[in-house]
């Protein structure tokens, strides 16, 4: 096969090559498009949208759960030239306003439970097409419209996708990516992580994150591979079971959950969990094969630390995590395949790529598919690239003697107490957290203070397997009263004081009688936590931990 110069190019010689091969389905196979039935749905839609008058260089948005619209829509706009991005689903009216207007979005794609979120944003758009309401079947083809020389005027230069930026500090950043650029990371993906025809993988995070748009959907257009697309993140585990896929990521926390559900399993069975700790070869195969873990040619964990007892599991049993890193402006940055992996660092460089330590120990990197730069926002660009294309990553780094690096910290991020003591409150959160599943996202708090103080949350998904051990209602305000709760939270303080230096240890804290929602007032829709926000709306718990008898 030879190399694509675009993702259109790329799709349509992965549709020549393989065309009865499944390239799309849902669990259960209610839906399945195999890649001709694949590219005849993206080449009616693209005459559709055509006639609706998306053009190269137009913006076209969506706002869907994972199914397999998301990847139809977004292939045939891309075919057109266009320029794709997807809205996070917890996203508020206001929040969608600002991405429409800002994004200069023509027509976006929906489903029908965002659609009055979308109107109520007052954002002009020239078509609104919602999936239930069959506005896609009914679509019209283009008068004249020619498919072939359409595609093929798209350039790898043109803007493939826009990747918004979680807004922690501010208003979201656009992130602009092209065709070239993310050929090329496919190309370095491949050498560490290869995808080929055949090789299966799930899509069940949100598109708006590089993570799913890059390893679910560019990947396998580029390789052949299969997607199985899952609107429902609660039948996770149930879906891997049944797909046994051989590629699959996850953030730290997924990883987390799926161990605690293989743990409730083993201590329903003395004999099985006995046979897990002594290792015992065929029946860690024949829980890999339970899990659907049995066919992984790799899996990836990413976004933050994994806690070395979740790797350690995972690792026995022999379906071994490896570690990447990277960010919405340089996409794919470093990793080292599963027999390489070393824990607590986040791997080597990826091939073609450059990194080098700024005086403050800030991680640079520069690669050739780092993002054009920000839409609309050139000081923003200028800040973030050096005039020599070096990224300022704002992580913290060390690099080992075998050119693995380690993140300690984030720049913007640093607690300085009032003794000058420079900290990573997110290192000192994954210490702490580490030791039982019931910790949902916490915030380690410090500075300017004499010593470190956390706001603890309660893991709903955890919090509701206890509540119906212990027959009691899911309600955060009890549980976080709880004596049972509270002594298994303090144990998990106290282990992860003893990783700890004394000046880094929790000394205080609390656990608040709410949950933290994704997109909420506390945390980003990729669950980045908004430190601001937090110290300013928990001001008075805050102050509560240093008082003279907090």
């Amino acid at each position: 096969m030879s190399r694509p110069s675009t993702f259109p190019e790329a799709f349509q010689l992965t549709v020549a090559a393989h065309p009865d091969a499944v390239a799309l389905r849902t669990p259960g196979d209610t839906v399945q498009l195999t890649w001709k039935q694949y590219g005849d749905e993206v080449r009616r839609i693209s005459s559709g949208l055509a006639a609706l008058g998306l053009r190269r260089g137009d913006t076209f948005a969506a706002m869907l759960t994972n199914r397999p619209e998301f990847n139809l829509t977004e292939v045939a706009a891309s075919h057109l030239g266009a320029t794709t991005f997807s809205i996070y689903n917890t996203s508020s009216p206001e929040q969608i306003q600002y991405l429409l207007t800002h994004s200069d979005t023509k027509i976006m794609v929906c489903e029908r439970q965002f659609a009055d979120q979308i109107r109520a944003s007052g954002a002009t758009l020239e078509h609104l097409l919602v999936v239930e309401d069959g506005d896609l079947d009914r679509l019209e083809p283009a008068p004249d419209f020619d498919f072939e020389a359409t595609w093929r005027a798209v350039t790898p230069d043109d803007l493939l996708c826009l990747i918004y930026t979680s807004g922690t500090t501010g208003p979201p950043k656009g992130v602009e990516h092209t065709h070239r650029g993310w050929l090329r990371m496919i190309d370095a993906m491949a050498t560490i992580w290869p995808m080929e025809p055949g090789d299966t993988t799930i899509s069940y995070l949100p598109s708006s994150h590089s993570g799913d748009r890059f390893f679910r959907h560019y990947y396998p257009i580029a390789s052949g591979g299969q997607v199985t697309c899952l609107a429902e993140l609660g039948k996770l585990a149930e879906t891997i079971a049944e797909l046994h896929p051989t590629t699959f990521a996850a953030v730290p926390r997924t990883w987390e959950k799926l161990k605690a559900g293989v743990e409730r399993e083993l201590l329903a069975d003395p004999e099985s969990a006995a046979a897990f700790e002594a290792g015992d070869p065929e029946f860690l195969a024949s829980i890999r094969v339970k899990t659907g873990f049995d066919k992984l040619k790799w899996a990836l964990t990413g976004t933050a630390a994994i806690p070395e007892h979740v790797y350690g599991f995972w690792e026995k049993l022999g379906a071994a995590v490896s570690v990447g890193w990277g960010m919405s402006e340089c996409g794919f940055g470093s990793g080292s395949s599963p027999s390489e992996s070393k824990i607590g660092t986040i791997g080597q460089l990826a091939p073609g790529a450059e990194a080098k330590l700024a005086e403050d120990g800030e991680l640079l990197v520069r690669m050739p598919w780092m993002m054009r730069g920000y839409r609309k926002d050139p000081e923003k660009t200028a800040e973030a690239l050096d005039p020599n294309g070096w990224l300022r990553t704002g992580d913290l780094a060390t690099v080992d003697d075998e050119g693995n690096y380690r993140i300690i910290g984030r720049k913007k991020e640093l607690i300085v107490n009032s003794g000058g003591k420079n900290m990573s409150p997110s290192n000192i959160e994954h210490a702490i957290s580490a030791g039982s599943p019931l910790i949902g996202p916490m915030m380690a708090v410090g500075d300017n203070r004499p010593y470190n103080v956390a706001l603890i949350t309660l893991d709903p998904e955890a919090a509701a397997a206890f509540a119906a051990e212990a027959a009691i209602a899911v309600d955060a305000a009890v549980l976080a009263k709880d004596e049972r709760v509270l002594a298994e939270i303090t144990a998990s303080v106290h282990a992860g004081n003893l990783k700890l230096s004394r000046i880094e240890q929790i000394k205080r804290f609390v656990v608040l009688p709410r949950f933290w929602a994704a997109g909420g007032d506390e945390l980003t829709s990729n669950l980045k936590l908004k430190r601001a926000a937090i110290s300013e709306k928990y001001a008075t718990e805050i102050d509560a931990l240093y008082a003279p008898n907090g």
